[in-house]
């Protein structure tokens, strides 16, 4: 028996990265999930996890969150097909580095729109079926970016992430009565395509070397994996944390524990 057994989950951005993480875990542990994505890879990825577990329902639905139709569509349609919906994982998300002052409003929309308000569509989306189930776990995927450091370039990024810390906490009390539960992972540097795009973006001739540095300076001196923050995500997603609402959990090797920075040898 799984801790997910029987548990229908709807994760966000699952095609690659994080999301993926979470969507291999979950399987895993028996349950059955629907993936919302808009990247190219979708249907590529769904074929491979359904290889992967023969014996678990793999949904695929290519749509952009920000478009609020598409998403109420594709979760009714989660909902008729499988008929319930347990866990939500909100993980998609972008980001953009751009200093402060050259930021422009498109790029701050893009985040702002897709990190925030597709978060916020999927969620409305869902509640009306976890209410009839009189239970539930939303799943946000928030940043020690925000809540907890931040880099230069970072300033809207930071800000959706906050706000992704504060949207959990809020509809933790708001939704505890109705026995649905909404917590946040905050992950650090986690090795996911986006990160990769990071080291690209710093050092375009050795990105390999400006990961390492990173790395380095993580009291574990590792980046985490996908499937360690997918792990997290399946306990919050269980009956294991029924529990527990409107709490943060920091997944970053301890990269948030010194004072002071010392890059490790």
């Amino acid at each position: 028996m799984g801790k997910l057994d029987g548990k229908v989950a709807i994760i966000t951005g699952g095609a690659m990265g994080n999301g993926l993480g979470v969507a291999k875990v979950y399987l895993k542990y028996g349950a059955d999930i629907a993936i919302f994505d808009y990247a190219d890879g979708l249907i590529d990825t769904v074929e491979k996890l359904k290889e992967q577990y023969p014996d678990r329902t793999v949904l695929g639905y290519k749509l952009d969150i920000r478009d609020k139709e598409r998403v109420l569509a594709a979760v009714d349609d989660v909902y008729d097909k499988l008929k319930h919906i347990d866990v939500l994982v909100n993980n998609a998300g972008v980001v953009r580095l751009v200093p402060f002052e050259e930021m422009s409003d498109e790029d701050r929309d893009f985040q702002f729109d897709i990190n925030i308000k597709g978060t916020w569509n999927v969620t409305k989306a869902c509640l009306p079926y976890m209410k009839k189930n009189s239970s539930g776990s939303i799943v946000n995927l928030s940043s020690v970016t925000g809540p907890r450091v931040a880099d230069p370039g970072e300033s809207a990024y930071a800000t959706t992430k906050g706000a992704i810390m504060a949207f959990s906490k809020a509809l933790g009390v708001e939704l505890a009565p109705l026995n649905i539960r909404s917590n946040a992972i905050l992950p650090g540097y986690i090795l996911t395509p986006m990160v990769q795009g990071l080291g690209v973006a710093s050092n375009p001739d050795n990105p390999k070397e400006a990961l390492d540095t990173i790395a380095r300076a993580i009291p574990m001196k590792r980046m985490g994996t996908i499937e360690e923050l997918g792990e997290l995500a399946a306990f919050l997603g269980s009956d294991e944390s029924t529990y527990l609402t409107g709490h943060e959990f920091v997944i970053d090797g301890g990269s948030t524990l010194p004072e002071t920075m010392v890059v490790g040898k």
